[in-house]
Parts: C-alpha cells; structure tokens; sequence
C-alpha cells in the first residue's frame, strides 16, 4: 500500500517519493506510450531494500511515531476485521457514556466473546467525539460493567489498548478517575474467564492497564507500552518535552524491550512498513495469535486462569543485582 503524503512520517518520505515514482511509471507504461516494466521492477527492488533499511533500524522514538500514525488500524478496524456479529454496549449506568471506550458481544470464529478497546479519530471531528482515545471514569466503570457482563455469561474477553493514557482534566478528576481505574484492576484480576489483551497501538500508563489486565498480554510489532509519554518524561527529567526521543530511549517502551523484560507474552509482527500499510494483513496476524492463545486459556479452570492471571503480574518488577 502508498503511503499518504498527509500522514507520511518524516523517515517515511524516502520511500513515499520512490513509490509515488513507480505509480508515476505504471501510469506512463498502461497508457502505451512508452514500455516502463524493466524500469519500474528496478524501482520496485530498490523500494523494497529502501524499506527494509528503515524498517529493520529503527529507534525508539521512531516507533512512537509510528504507533501514533493517523492511518493505523484502530479498534473498530480490528472489530470489522476479525469479529461478527458486534452489538456495542454503551453507558455505565451511573452518569454518561464515553466513546473514547466502547466494546461489547461479538463472535470470534463463530464463539460468543466480549471485545473492548480504546478508539481514537482520524479527522478532528471524530477525535473530538472519542477525546483522542482519553477515557474519562465513565468510560472505566463502563468496561468494568462489560467485563462483569462477561464474567456472568462466561464469555472470553479480548481488550485493545490505544490510548495516551486516562484523560486528566478536572472534571474526570472529581468523578474519581483514580478509583475507577483501581477498581478495574482488582475486578479484572478475579475474572474467571479467559482475558487477552493486545497493545495495537499506544499503551500509556494506568489509561491503558485500566484494560490490560489479561492471562496473556501481546504487543503489535510498532506500538509501545510505558508508564508515561515520551513527553511526559522529558518534561519532568530534563524540563524540556523536546527531547522526547532521548526520553524514549530511556523508558524502553517498544514491543522487543516489553518481551524482554517479561511484560508482554508475545510480540505479533506487522506488515513490511507497519500496520498502517496493510492493515488486513495486520489484522490476520493479529487474529492467528489471539485464536492460538484463546486456544491454549480454555484448557484452564476459572480458578486456574485468576491464579495464572495473579502469579503473572506479581512477578513483574522483580530487580536482581546483575
């Protein structure tokens, strides 16, 4: 797939002005004018060694930037793409809803499951109705709902993390967005059906572990995963936001740090260049991971899975003296 000029990252321009070159000589080589094909697979070589000495070295802040990308694959993308039969769930049957957090009962080949994610716009309008993906308490106490809904029914749980992070405002401040991300955690940890959850793009601080509580948690090959933004970070350690990308570096917030460090369970490559470029194809890796863990969590007993599920993050954090 092109890369849009609107959304091409500032290491993506190289191969976005060759690849807008090959659809320049296929244009002029289909109208019959002039026989292109040996120049356009000598382009077409080069594009694809161009793309893979990006790709292959990339730095931590450039992966930010691309878990950002306006074009990524974002929850109701994976919902059209992997699931049937979604029927959305709103409210949290105290004060409002919140669409920067929806899920509700979907099938996942053919088995009734509940899905949830943060959703982000791409226009300013939808950004605007979704709060660039910034849940506010609500919206929390609207998952835990589902995620008791689901427990009753015995229905597997899948959640898609995308989000800055909880949104910090006054308003959601004084209807307790601290303890409605609390609560979250505890309720999720006694869930006694399967939980997976998949970080598709930003996984920003208790924002996103708010859903991220799961038997095996997965990270797509281009997103991030951290208690705090880059931003952030640079803001407080060197009281200055632009040097995020050295903050990046710090933080080890990309999916190869996270496994390392034993935080995620699996990392589910993407396409050649990023979701964004083929997002089906990210969406069908995505897929074959979720059906072979599911697989796996069903051969557990609900107490097994509550164990499992508190033994994994109990032994987070351990320091050693190496």
């Amino acid at each position: 797939m092109a890369i849009s000029s609107a959304h091409a990252l500032d290491f993506e321009r190289p191969l976005l002005e060759l690849e807008k070159k090959i659809g320049d000589l296929r244009s002029i080589s289909k109208s019959g004018a002039v026989d292109m094909t040996q120049e356009i697979g000598r382009l077409e070589k080069k594009a694809k060694k161009l793309q893979e000495e990006i790709f292959n070295d990339l730095s931590r802040w450039q992966v930010v930037q691309l878990s950002r990308h306006n074009a990524r694959p974002y929850f109701l993308d994976y919902v059209n793409f992997l699931f049937t039969d979604y029927c959305e769930l709103a409210g949290d049957r105290l004060f409002g809803e919140d669409p920067s957090i929806i899920g509700g009962f979907a099938r996942f080949d053919g088995e009734p499951v509940m899905v949830m994610g943060h959703q982000k716009g791409r226009s300013t309008k939808e950004n605007m109705l979704r709060n660039f993906g910034m849940p506010r308490p609500e919206g929390y106490r609207k998952s835990r709902r589902l995620f008791e809904l689901a427990a009753r029914f015995n229905r597997p749980i899948f959640t898609f993390v995308d989000t800055p992070g909880a949104y910090p405002g006054i308003g959601a401040e004084e209807r307790g967005q601290a303890e409605a991300i609390a609560v979250n955690l505890e309720v999720m940890a006694g869930l006694p059906v399967p939980v997976i959850s998949t970080v598709v793009g930003e996984g920003g601080s208790g924002g996103a572990l708010a859903i991220g509580v799961g038997n095996r948690v997965l990270m797509m090959q281009y997103s991030i995963y951290s208690v705090i933004s880059p931003e952030g970070c640079a803001s407080i350690l060197f009281r200055d936001a632009t040097r995020a990308d050295k903050a990046a570096e710090a933080l080890k917030l990309v999916a190869a740090d996270l496994k390392e460090l034993g935080v995620v369970d699996e990392i589910v490559p993407e396409p050649a260049g990023g979701g964004h470029r083929d997002p089906a194809a990210a969406a069908q890796a995505l897929g074959q991971a979720l059906r072979k863990h599911l697989r796996e969590l069903k051969k557990l007993k609900p107490d097994q899975l509550i164990a499992q599920r508190y033994d994994k993050f109990r032994a987070m954090g351990v320091f050693s003296g190496k």
